[in-house]
Order: structure tokens, then C-alpha cells, then sequence
């Protein structure tokens, strides 16, 4: 398998690194090296705006010593520069020492050899020439703009190839390859009197390669199809009136309602006050494990790095721990949390869940989030239309769009690409300026009924942020359509004084 190097370089770097680690006194070190190509292309009414293609490269070793952690980066690839970051790694675990409150230590993780694994794919998107992107892009537009009422396209897609090298002074050396790609394209329509709508694709980034984007999983060409109807009617249709509603919500919405309020709130260094500086802390504080109801006895969630196409799927993760699945939620009750090997050894944590992730070799792995996701129903479960059936007077919520939540994850309002009413179980058209409101207790409490596995989507996005200096991860969330009962409801264009 290609790696970020060369595969001598690569086996020399690690025998360089981690001599000179074990040398300087430490009990715990590894080495990555890391190659990351993302490529961006973007169009604007059909006339190419953007276009990126940035390789990053670079070696990054980790220590720790006397309990005290270290760490060094450089784009610097070679033998020499390997032993050096090991050396500059044990002097800043030197130089933090007076400071740290306690001892760093890492959960135990067994060896595991050499791991060679890489996403699924049939055709890198990486490999595919930017004339084909553009092309491709300029198409979708065409075909869009060529729609009465459509003013204006924006078409863009999203590629990344990450490889990635870890070895560390246990035995595990892992060399990963993940392929991810997102493509979209966007609708605006403006009325006569000045008024904008927009309708973007459902189509989620996932960890696939190009033949996603020719279909395989997702049917593009219907969507098109379908976009500039959906913008206009989404024009023309009345303004909600604010209150309280049944919803039923779409996985293309939900997906970011469960990251915000449970990926988030479930990250163990988040609950235990490690983020209050910049991302908050979580409601879902450790004394709430095994006893805290999250939810409804229906609700069941499970953290995932082993998920198929998931954007945060790996076969080891960045502190060398196997991907694994575990429970976070299980009959609406929170039993677990999101953990590296340093939190989990602090807390008690027989061992890490492998929630460990750099963005970039220049940087220290934190704890991130795996694939976070909802279970449908057992069985076959109900349809989306199902689900609407039992709503008399509801809004079915389709498609992300804004959010906001407040510092502990509790309180919450989230928007969406398209909003329908419900009327006596049945869509009766488009509504717009639509926004939820709920915490995020009350909100999973009131959770009726979960569609089966025929409504269950994987979503997600790129740009997952969190730590300082800020990190940016991907991460995908599963889940069915659901039914809320009871949801506040209100106006956004109201709320927002036009």
C-alpha cells in the first residue's frame, strides 16, 4: 500500500524516533507521518471561482515522560529530523512539567502489529483530472440555469486523500489511507419584490471515491432534476406561523441535530471541562452516567469508527488504538461517553475508545468524535410516510441549514433546506422560515417513534471544530427519520426583525 513516504524512509524515521524517545527517558511515544491532498472546485453560475489543490506533508512525535507530555512537528521528512522532533518532544515534556496538575498517562492498548487498511473505494477522487471536476460541475449548472425561475447556481465539489503512518514504542504500526469526497450544488431564486430562496442537495460527504458522485449510492440526476421546482414553490409558500408542532425529521436534517446535542455533548474531555475555554463544556457531566434519561426508551446510540463510507472510520486511531463500537445512549439512557487513552486512564476508563485525531502532522491528537448514530427500529420499522400518517397537524423538517446551541449543549435551534406542513397525516406543501427549538433533553424525550432501516441515512460534514489551536475533523452520523411531538416552533424570518 502507498504511503505519506517511502516505505524504508518510513521504517528508518520510526527506528530514529522512537530510539531517540526511549533514549531521553520516555515511557510512551509514536511517530506519524502524514500526507494530506484535499482538492476544491467551485463553481458560480457556471464560471469556475475556486480551485484548489493543497498536499500537506509532514512527521509529528509524541511523548511522555516523568508524566508529562510532549510534543514536536515539522514538514520536515528523513531520518535525522525524526530523531531531532523526538529529542525537541522530551524537552517540552521537561519544560511543562512544573505546570502539569497531574500525571498524563495513556490507557493501556494492546500492540497491534502491522495494520494496512484503506476506505472503500473504486476510483480515487483525487485521481480524477480538474477539466473532468470542471466539466462535470458546469453540466450540473447548465442544467439548472436552464430552469425558469432559477437566478443564480453554485456547484462545488470536495476531495481528500489523507495517509497516514503511525508507529509507536508498543509494536502497533498502522499505515491508513482515507478517501473522502463532497459534491453539491445550490439553487437561488429571487421574486419580484426582492425576496431570496435558496435549495441546495441532500447528497451527504462521505467517505466513498468518484463513482458516488456518478451515482453509485445517491441519484444525482433526479435531484437536479427536482431542485428548481422545489426552489420556486419554496418561493412562493406561505411564512410558518410560530407554535408548537409535531415534526417529523428527515436524517438529512437530524444528522446535525445529533451531532450538536449528542457527539458533542458525549465527548468525555468536553463533560469533564476541558473545552470551557473555547467550545463549552456538556450538560452530560460523569455523574450522570448509567442515570442520566437523555431521551426516550427508543433511543439507542452507538459511537462508531468502523462504520462503511463513515467520515470518521479508521482501522487504528491517531494514539494507536483499534476502531471499535460502543454504546453511548441504550434505551434513552446515557452509558458511555467519547474517549482517548489519556482521558480514559484519568477517568477511570478501563480503555480507550479510539476517539484520538490530529488534522495535521503539525498538530496533537485530541480527542475527536467517531460516527455518532441513531439506530432505526428493529424490523422493518415504520416508513417516513409512516411517521407522517400519525402527525394531524406537524411540519416534516428535510435538509441542514443554520444551527445554534449554547455552551453546554443544552439548549438548541436548528433550520432547515425545506420545510412541508402536515395536515391530517398527510404533506400539504411547502412552509418556509422555519426554525425548532427545544433543549436537548426535552427534545429526545419527546421522540415517539424512530423509522425503520429503509429511512436510515449516513450524513455528515468536513469541518467538525474544536481545541486550540482550532482543529477541523470529519465525522459522519447515521440515523432514521423520526417523530417529535411537541416542538416549538418559530418564525425565523420574524425572530430576525424583517
Amino acid at each position: 500500500m502507498e504511503g505519506p513516504a517511502d516505505g524504508d524512509l518510513l521504517a528508518a524515521m520510526t527506528d530514529a524516533a522512537l530510539a531517540a524517545a526511549s533514549a531521553a527517558g520516555a515511557a510512551h511515544a509514536s511517530v506519524r507521518v502524514e500526507r494530506i491532498r484535499t482538492q476544491v472546485v467551485a463553481l458560480r453560475d457556471g464560471i469556475l471561482e475556486t480551485a484548489i489543490d493543497d498536499t500537506e506533508v509532514g512527521t509529528g512525535v509524541e511523548v511522555v515522560r516523568s508524566g508529562s507530555f510532549g510534543f514536536a512537528g515539522s514538514v520536515a521528512l528523513g531520518v535525522e529530523p525524526a530523531a531531532a522532533l523526538a529529542r525537541e518532544a522530551v524537552h517540552a515534556a521537561r519544560l511543562t512539567a512544573p505546570a502539569r496538575r497531574r500525571d498524563i498517562v495513556f490507557a493501556d492498548e494492546p500492540a497491534h502489529g502491522r495494520v494496512e487498511w484503506s476506505s472503500p473505494f473504486q476510483r480515487n477522487p483525487i485521481d480524477v483530472p480538474l477539466a473532468d471536476k470542471v466539466a462535470l460541475l458546469e453540466e450540473w449548472s447548465r442544467r439548472l440555469m436552464a430552469s425558469a425561475g432559477v437566478d443564480h447556481v453554485s456547484a462545488s465539489v470536495v476531495a481528500v486523500q489523507e495517509d497516514k503512518y503511525l508507529a509507536d514504542l508498543s509494536g502497533t504500526i498502522a499505515l491508513q489511507r482515507r478517501v473522502r469526497v463532497h459534491p453539491q450544488a445550490e439553487a437561488a431564486s429571487v421574486s419580484k419584490e426582492g425576496d431570496l430562496e435558496e435549495m441546495r442537495t441532500l447528497a451527504p460527504p462521505v467517505g466513498r471515491g468518484w463513482e458516488y458522485v456518478g451515482g453509485d449510492g445517491w441519484d444525482f440526476d433526479g435531484e437536479l432534476a427536482r431542485l428548481p421546482d422545489l426552489v420556486q414553490e419554496k418561493l412562493r409558500a406561505p411564512s410558518v406561523r410560530a407554535g408548537t408542532y409535531d415534526l417529523v425529521i428527515d436524517p438529512t436534517n437530524l444528522w446535525l441535530t445529533i451531532h450538536e446535542s449528542i457527539g458533542h455533548a458525549t465527548e468525555l474531555d468536553r463533560a469533564m471541562g476541558y473545552e470551557a475555554a473555547f467550545a463549552g463544556t456538556s450538560f452530560a457531566t460523569p455523574d450522570g452516567l448509567g442515570n442520566l434519561r437523555y431521551g426516550s426508551p427508543l433511543m439507542q446510540v452507538v459511537g462508531d469508527r468502523t462504520a462503511e463510507h463513515g467520515l470518521a472510520t479508521v482501522a487504528v486511531d491517531d494514539q494507536g488504538v483499534a476502531a471499535q463500537t460502543f454504546d453511548i445512549v441504550r434505551d434513552g439512557v446515557l452509558v458511555g461517553y467519547q474517549v482517548d487513552r489519556p482521558i480514559a486512564a484519568s477517568a477511570g476508563f478501563g480503555r480507550s475508545n479510539g476517539c484520538a485525531f490530529a488534522d495535521s502532522p503539525l498538530h496533537v491528537p485530541i480527542q475527536r468524535m467517531a460516527n455518532v448514530s441513531l439506530q432505526p427500529a428493529a424490523g422493518t420499522g415504520p416508513s417516513t410516510e409512516e411517521l407522517i400518517s400519525g402527525v394531524d397537524r406537524g411540519i416534516y423538517v428535510v435538509g441542514d441549514k443554520s444551527w445554534s446551541i449554547d455552551m453546554q449543549r443544552l439548549n438548541f435551534q436548528f433550520t432547515g433546506q425545506r420545510f412541508y406542513e402536515i395536515r391530517g397525516g398527510r404533506l400539504a406543501g411547502q412552509v418556509r422560515d422555519v426554525a425548532y427549538q427545544a433543549t436537548t433533553t426535552d427534545f429526545w424525550r419527546a421522540m415517539e417513534a424512530v423509522g425503520g432501516e429503509s429511512t436510515y441515512l449516513l450524513a455528515g460534514a468536513f469541518n467538525c471544530g474544536k481545541g486550540q489551536p482550532e482543529q477541523v475533523a470529519p465525522v459522519s452520523h447515521g440515523c432514521p427519520s423520526v417523530l417529535v411531538r411537541g416542538v416549538r416552533v418559530l418564525n425565523s424570518r420574524q425572530e430576525s426583525g424583517r
